[in-house]
């Protein structure tokens, strides 16, 4: 029988996940989880969502469960993935810790994710130190459950780079200890960072041009309508830019042959739809309301997936709790064995105890 390989993926309970979050990493681990060739550990990272938000905890209690709801509702199995929350397992921030030794000031400051976020939360003068080390929070997390597969974003990749170096330069050190985990993105372009309704940046909940998972069919339909295309494409004649143009990045993202068959069967095809839009022909409204088809059938039933756990919420505190104690267990072993390599474990090294004083009274 094959061996199962370990996955570590989560988010920060800042708010509720996005369409961003669904195609980048949450429908990867669905995927993953259901194909029987892994044991995924799915962590809501609290602590590191507290780096930027310490003056105001009550957000993060907030939007926990708002996440773990999100989780259930795309189809995250609590009984084929360990889901936990990242504070309940303390031997994390014990092993952050020795991390922290083998990593320089500058170093963390080289990471472009990590200085493109400072920039964007303003930070340049400011910067709270546990921002700063969120990469070594992150290797902690992976390690300590000897994740050998992370799946996520693009934009994760400098950060999991700088994770491989902590593992890498730890076992030179003190020998090999520690799993060196591989990133698994989306194969799809667009899905890797998926742009938001602005057409200009990544899709985020601080930028507020996110379509969430759990917004209800209006709310989807009001944004994809308000959706950035080509300000040149300003009469249906008009050629028009689908290379810049956001909804034809979602259409890459998520239509299907099934798609035009149902609610655009004058096209074979997203290419012909393209073509079409390219030479002129083609409205803004006509694609919109395409995109908008597809979205609310992607996401209704993860909306109502989401209205049974509301219902059903001591389940989900009950599932994040048993998932935190089996989470803990991985955790200890790994970090036992992190002491071990560290030489810390004073009080069971016989050696250590003799070695000093064993011959004082020979020597005298």
């Amino acid at each position: 029988m094959e061996r199962k390989k370990i996955i570590l993926t989560g988010d920060r309970p800042t708010g509720k996940l996005h369409l961003g979050h669904y195609v980048g990493s949450l429908k990867n681990r669905v995927e993953m989880q259901n194909s029987g060739k892994y044991i995924p550990y799915i962590l809501i990272s609290d602590l590191q969502a507290l780096t930027d938000n310490a003056r105001d905890p009550e957000k993060i209690r907030r939007n926990l469960i708002e996440v773990a709801l999100d989780y259930l509702a795309v189809g995250i199995d609590p009984k084929k993935s360990i889901i936990f929350v990242q504070s309940q397992v303390p031997e994390l921030a014990e092993l952050t810790m020795y991390y922290m030794n083998l990593v320089t000031l500058g170093r963390l400051e080289r990471n472009p994710t990590i200085k493109t976020e400072i920039k964007e939360r303003g930070f340049e003068k400011s910067v709270p130190v546990g921002f700063l080390t969120y990469p070594i929070s992150q290797a902690a997390d992976i390690t300590a459950f000897d994740a050998e597969v992370v799946p996520g974003g693009e934009d994760q990749a400098p950060i999991l780079e700088q994770d491989r170096e902590i593992v890498r330069t730890f076992n030179a050190i003190y020998g090999d200890t520690l799993v060196e985990p591989e990133l698994i993105t989306p194969d799809n372009n667009i899905c890797k960072r998926l742009v938001g309704i602005d057409g200009k940046n990544k899709m985020s909940k601080s930028l507020d041009n996110c379509i969430y998972l759990s917004d209800n069919p209006d709310t989807i339909k009001k944004k994809v309508m308000s959706m950035y295309t080509d300000p040149n494409h300003i009469k249906i004649e008009d050629p028009g830019d689908v290379q810049n143009n956001a909804v034809f990045k979602y259409l890459d993202a998520f239509c299907t042959p099934s798609h035009f068959k149902k609610y655009l069967p004058e096209y074979k095809n997203l290419d012909e739809l393209k073509a079409h839009y390219q030479r002129g022909g083609v409205g803004d409204v006509k694609i919109k309301k395409f995109l908008n088809d597809i979205l609310q059938e992607i996401l209704e039933p993860i909306r109502e997936r989401r209205h049974y756990y509301e219902q059903h919420i001591d389940f989900v505190y009950d599932m994040l709790e048993e998932g935190s104690r089996e989470a803990r267990k991985k955790a200890q072993e790994v970090l036992k064995r992190v002491r071990r390599a560290i030489g810390i474990e004073y009080f069971e090294d016989i050696k250590l105890r003799h070695s000093v004083y064993t011959n004082i009274d020979d020597n005298k």
